[in-house]
């Protein structure tokens, strides 16, 4: 399929772009896109619109305060974003309770006036970050803290770029989902964001269960695609983490809804391991092409296989990488529905939305647009039924 850019752009007028949370998270307001047909609600009211018997899939990353701001003795002003981590480890969970050093990949901001080799200290707290690479950050401590302690006292929460403002303290908590708990995002899955405890504790009321996954959220969700063909968009890498009821609860789910894109790429990317099980092939990275080149098998052999797999290893949990790519041509596998906020124009997540629905995302989008939504990360939301 040959697709263009200019084919998923919109006109998204700056004031429609929300700079701050609603007041309450439930209050946020919801539309409802029903096989094609298009209606309007309170977020509060989400579990009267799901259907009954679904099984909801959360991400449960916790953002880190990724943005480290540091000073050289000149007074220079260096900011520190940490992507991924290098070592003791690349699994987050282990790197964030590391003691004494540990190494990031990251972006550095005002790069040129901090030369590799170099140290910059923050004395009060005994900390040293060691530029070793282009791109590479150790940072160096004697006390006891964990490096999760340590950026509590240093960093701050990553707003995306599109919300032009300072931090506040606000953000600590409404930049979270919460059910946050593993440690490791450099952005919200934002449509948990409108969930509370009340909405999570009331749906089993309504026959609908719960089931929590990790994709950490890397800084390469917010990558505009510049490629002119699409599917030449080089996607970004993000850590996935399953747990074997994981496996189990989707054998026996009647309907998938993905809470958040990022719960939605971990679920397809499950089953295209499951496929490369079945192929042979054991190692759990899914290229962005691997949905376009990849024979597909049947859902419940290619979940069988996964479960096999964790078996046979005695692994309660399985982690991975993942780039999938999902545009419009793409079959999905294991989703029925998704909800999710308003993404940019022309985004990786745009396709994903019309993947799912097709030419009907003009439709929501246009509709949300009419009836004055709010968008992308502190924006309204969507329940998307195909």
């Amino acid at each position: 399929m040959d697709l263009k850019l200019e084919d998923f752009l919109y006109d998204l007028p700056e004031e429609r772009i929300a700079k701050h949370p609603p007041k309450e998270r439930a209050n946020s307001r919801l539309l409802f896109y029903n096989q094609g047909d298009v209606s309007h609600h309170q977020f509060k009211n989400i579990q009267n619109l799901l259907p009954e018997g679904s099984l909801l899939v959360f991400n449960d990353t916790k953002v880190i305060p990724a943005r480290i701001i540091m000073h050289k003795e000149s007074g220079a002003r260096i900011e520190i974003f940490l992507l991924e981590p290098l070592k003791p480890s690349r699994v987050h969970e282990e790197v964030m309770n590391a003691k004494n050093s540990c190494t990031w990949k990251c972006m550095i901001g005002n790069a040129k006036k901090w030369k590799q080799g170099t140290e910059l200290i923050i004395p009060s707290l005994s900390i040293k970050a060691l530029r070793t690479n282009t791109d590479e950050v150790t940072f160096i401590w004697q006390n006891d803290f964990t490096f999760s302690d340590l950026l509590a006292a240093i960093g701050k929460i990553p707003l995306p770029p599109y919300i032009d403002r300072e931090v506040n303290d606000q953000d600590e908590d409404r930049y979270q989902t919460v059910y946050s708990k593993m440690k490791g995002a450099v952005a919200a899955p934002t449509a948990g964001l409108h969930f509370t405890n009340e909405i999570i504790e009331s749906l089993p009321k309504k026959n609908i269960k719960t089931d929590y996954l990790t994709l950490h959220v890397s800084a390469g969700t917010f990558q505009p695609i510049k490629n002119e063909k699409i599917n030449e968009h080089p996607m970004h890498n993000e850590q996935i983490w399953l747990s074997k009821s994981n496996v189990e609860n989707l054998i026996h789910a009647e309907k998938v809804i993905a809470v958040g894109t990022t719960s939605m790429r971990t679920l397809e990317s499950l089953y295209w391991y499951g496929v490369k099980l079945i192929n042979g092939q054991n190692s759990f990275f899914i290229d962005k092409n691997d949905p376009y080149t990849l024979d597909a098998k049947p859902l419940s052999q290619a979940l069988e296989a996964v479960l096999n797999k964790m078996e046979q290893s005695g692994n309660e949990k399985i982690g991975g990488h993942t780039e999938i790519f999902l545009y419009p041509g793409y079959e999905f596998k294991i989703c029925d529905g998704l909800i999710t906020n308003y993404h940019l124009p022309g985004s990786t997540l745009i396709l994903l939305v019309a993947a799912f629905i097709g030419e009907d995302w003009r439709k929501v989008y246009r509709s949300a647009l009419d009836n004055n939504y709010h968008f992308l990360s502190y924006g309204d939301s969507s329940l998307l039924l195909r």
